[in-house]
């Protein structure tokens, strides 16, 4: 009797512990579905999200941890407190449609400003956090990318369009087509551009907004779009997390091989970097010298091409969202 009076004391004092931790504690090392309550309070009111499902796409402000989540046809939701609730900071008229493809959502590395690039719905930027919204003049969009340094200039890929590529240079206010046969997209600038064709391996660049192409690499990137950070171009793939550091015209494997298809994510500096990969979310400090495994992926996900994920690097949280399925976040 008195070894199983002492075995509830232990037990009653654990449970006691872990309810004190704060929620995050108890939460750590698991996926915790942040999209369900959302979409219950919607349905309360009247709203239910397309046919696609809940959710399609996610995103982090890098500077201060708010969450984006994409609510299929009914607009852009916003967390302040890390996924435990979510207001709405576009309606469908402005963020519309859904996100269908990786690298649909481009966050500005330094935080605050975000381009959404939406497909059967409204296309458009803010540089204030969601609190204001320019529409694109364009939409019907997989994926692109920004040039962040003047965000006037982004490149993107036509949804079913037989991989056309279009650019715009004045802040999506007008859109300039380049061609078909694309798969892949990136830029540095106005003129300088990255991109991949189906039936050609390797990475073509061009230096004149897109006219004419050279091939500058065999290696073949997996990510549907390149990212740049402090001045360096990056793009996942299955050999390793590829990088130049002369605007495409040579590219190499960073640091150690790493199979990812999304990503990078940046943390403090260059060196702190995210990828996703089949296996899930990979973690390097030392610029790719060393990748460790740091989060699975939830059961029931792959990293295909129509899966977006997203990291807060300050409070070391995860996040994922594809279409047909609830988004999760993962606290480390």
């Amino acid at each position: 009797m008195k070894r199983f009076l002492v075995v509830g004391l232990i037990l009653a004092a654990i449970l006691l512990a872990v309810s004190a931790l704060p929620a995050e504690e108890v939460m750590k090392g698991q996926w915790v579905n942040i999209s369900d309550t959302l979409i219950a309070k919607l349905a309360g009111e009247g709203a239910k999200p397309g046919y696609a499902g809940p959710t399609a796409g996610i995103a982090v402000d890098h500077a201060t941890g708010g969450v984006y989540l994409v609510v299929n046809d009914l607009g852009l939701y916003k967390s302040s407190d890390k996924g435990a609730t979510f207001a709405r900071v576009a309606d469908g008229k402005t963020v519309g449609g859904r996100c269908e493809t990786a690298f649909a959502l481009d966050a500005d590395p330094a935080g605050t400003r975000l381009m959404c690039f939406m497909v059967y719905g409204s296309s458009a930027y803010t540089d204030d956090g969601g609190k204001t919204w320019l529409k694109s003049a364009t939409s019907h969009l997989d994926f692109g990318q920004v040039d962040w340094t003047d965000a006037k200039t982004m490149i993107a890929l036509r949804h079913e369009a037989g991989g056309m590529i279009c650019l715009t240079t004045d802040g999506a206010k007008t859109w300039k087509d380049l061609g078909k046969g694309f798969s892949r997209v990136g830029l540095f600038d106005s003129k300088t551009l990255l991109a991949t064709k189906e039936k050609e391996p390797g990475i073509l660049r061009s230096t004149d907004g897109g006219e004419t192409w050279t091939k500058t690499s065999d290696l073949k990137p997996a990510g549907l779009a390149m990212r740049t950070y402090k001045g360096v171009g990056y793009w996942t793939s299955e050999a390793g997390l590829l990088a130049s550091k002369d605007k495409g015209a040579t590219w190499a494997v960073l640091g150690s091989p790493v199979n990812c298809l999304q990503g990078p994510f940046f943390g403090k500096n260059e060196t702190h970097i995210v990828v996703v990969g089949k296996e899930g979310f990979h973690e390097t400090t030392d610029a790719g010298k060393m990748w460790r495994l740091v989060a699975p992926l939830p059961p029931g996900y792959t990293a295909d091409r129509m899966t977006l994920c997203a990291w807060d690097a300050s409070a070391n949280i995860f996040y994922i969202s594809r279409m047909t399925k609830p988004a999760f976040k993962y606290v480390r």
